[in-house]
């Protein structure tokens, strides 16, 4: 995991986690308005991007990393932790191994529910159609249904087509057969829990089973939003309801 930094350290640590199939790039207009007021910190998720070298091994490995960059550069916490999707499901990991991991949490489209049957079609899926990640038609298609801004489809491409068949398989397996961990609902951290209407129906049950086990928790519906587009698509209001959540 290799973590990209951005601002003033003197200000307070926002830790902002890409989701899958992307990597901090997806982050930069929301670390050009933040970095005014904080120091931003976008972890690259092992096995994407800059960091394709290092197979992506499971959600609980990413949050120890996590943590133990926290610990080592920020003396056990931070102001807050925020993540999509896989990064949303390292955040959720992560808080449940420490009550206070950080003082704020930003949780987007976290599936907490495990998809069954995955490992049966999983493994055969990738070994037939991993040679179409390399086609810039397959690239445009995924692209669109994450939600990647027009003018950062090459990077994406170029970062699709460096991620290894094990890191895609490791991925895909983790994010749907994550479930929560009892000790979840000790944190103390302040949480914001945000999901699409659009979303499937597991997603918008994960973040009411969210909003159950968190006691210091809010819930946010995005009218008409798909997954990750509130913070792919929707900037304006997205960093608006971050403010003001940390405001208070």
């Amino acid at each position: 995991m290799i973590f990209k930094e951005f601002g003033n350290k003197s200000f307070p640590t926002i830790i902002l986690l890409h989701g899958g199939g992307l990597s901090h790039w997806s982050l930069h207009k929301v670390v050009d308005i933040l970095v005014d007021d904080y120091h931003v910190v976008t972890p690259i998720i092992d096995g994407h991007g800059e960091d394709s070298g290092n197979t992506f091994i499971s959600i609980e490995d990413s949050a120890n990393k996590l943590i133990k960059y926290i610990d080592n550069e920020h003396n056990g916490q931070v102001y807050a932790i925020g993540g999509l999707s896989i990064g949303a499901q390292i955040v959720v990991e992560a808080l449940s191994k420490r009550e206070k991991l950080s003082e704020y949490a930003i949780v987007e489209s976290a599936l907490i529910y495990p998809i069954k049957g995955l490992k049966l079609f999983v493994i055969p899926a990738y070994q037939l159609s991993y040679w179409l990640i390399k086609k810039e038609w397959f690239a445009k298609l995924q692209a669109k249904s994450l939600f990647v801004p027009k003018e950062q489809f090459d990077q994406y491409y170029t970062d699709s087509v460096n991620i290894s068949k094990q890191s895609l398989i490791n991925i895909t397996l983790s994010n749907g057969s994550y479930e929560l961990k009892d000790s979840l609902s000790d944190v103390e951290t302040k949480v914001l829990i945000i999901v699409g209407s659009k979303e499937m129906r597991i997603m918008q049950k994960s973040a009411n089973k969210l909003y159950e086990e968190i006691s210091n928790s809010e819930l946010y519906v995005a009218d008409n939003k798909g997954h990750g587009e509130m913070s792919l698509v929707n900037l304006e209001l997205y960093l608006e309801l971050i403010k003001k959540f940390l405001a208070k």
